[in-house]
């Protein structure tokens, strides 16, 4: 065996075990000894990552954003290695009930805006953050209604999104915010159908997940998972399978010039301190 990794993976949905499992047996047939340890939730899985309790973590953006705060707090550094091809490139969007009358950001002075979970990057905070952007401050010139479904997921559980869709159809709510990905599937699914509704606000380009080295790891081994992983290919009759089930044609280098965006809104929003610290009161992961 070349090295030994050990990663971390929160338990959003029973597949990922079959995922990791799935990838721990590819790797051990290169040579690479890749074990995995699942998380109840992002929180725990960053901390345990500095702390040189794990080698490797799928992270979340927001994980990410607390991994480097973190990091920096203590004078180290992680890396961001990989990701997914459907990582990059992502858009937010603020939505409204196409006969409301509501036509831009600023008519949702003293409306009602339904989010995703409190510690979702593309259903709250960068939604919010566009508020902010039109000189609005949520919780004061507008009314916010979260949904926290599986909080401490970081928005991997689309329940909450569906909730605030589901709201506004009903008109509990003036507008609803949620990736684009979802608009499209809620709209796929009825909840929203074409027509129904109008997009008002849409963030910049974001990127979403991606593989963290913590300070800790040994970096040839890292390099030599890093490189196995691009080298992954979809037509692979064995890897195929799996790459479906984690949602991607093909790994892809990390980059992390579009997480810019997440650490304003973090910042902003008050949800991690400047070291990485909770800043939120009712936040419970």
């Amino acid at each position: 065996m070349i090295g030994r990794l050990l990663l971390g993976a929160v338990a959003y949905d029973p597949k990922v075990v079959t995922i990791w499992e799935g990838f721990r047996g590819w790797f051990r047939e290169h040579d690479v000894d890749v074990d995995f340890v699942l998380f109840s939730h992002y929180e725990r899985q960053v901390e345990q990552l500095l702390d040189g309790r794990i080698d490797l973590a799928w992270n979340s953006p927001l994980a990410w954003v607390r991994a480097q705060r973190l990091a920096r707090h203590d004078g180290s550094a992680v890396r961001a290695v990989a990701m997914r091809d459907t990582d990059r490139d992502l858009r937010s969007a603020i939505v409204v009930r196409a006969d409301s009358g509501i036509e831009s950001l600023s008519d949702l002075s003293g409306r009602t805006v339904a989010t995703g979970a409190v510690d979702s990057p593309q259903a709250t905070l960068l939604p919010l953050a566009l508020v902010r952007d039109a000189g609005l401050e949520p919780g004061r010139d507008v009314d916010v209604v979260r949904f926290d479904v599986g909080v401490g997921l970081h928005g991997d559980h689309i329940g909450g999104e569906r909730d605030a869709a589901k709201a506004l159809r009903a008109g509990r709510v003036d507008a609803a915010c949620m990736i684009d990905s979802n608009l499209l599937l809620f709209g796929r699914e009825g909840i929203l159908s074409p027509g129904s509704v109008r997009v008002i606000g849409q963030t910049g380009m974001y990127d979403h997940c991606n593989l963290t080295a913590g300070p800790g790891s040994d970096e040839k081994t890292v390099d030599v998972v890093t490189e196995l992983l691009l080298s992954m290919s979809y037509a692979d009759d064995r890897l195929r399978p799996l790459l479906d089930l984690e949602g991607l044609k093909r790994w892809l280098p990390g980059r992390t010039d579009r997480y810019e965006a997440l650490d304003a809104a973090v910042t902003a929003s008050g949800f991690y301190d400047a070291e990485g610290g909770f800043g939120v009161a009712d936040y419970r992961p």
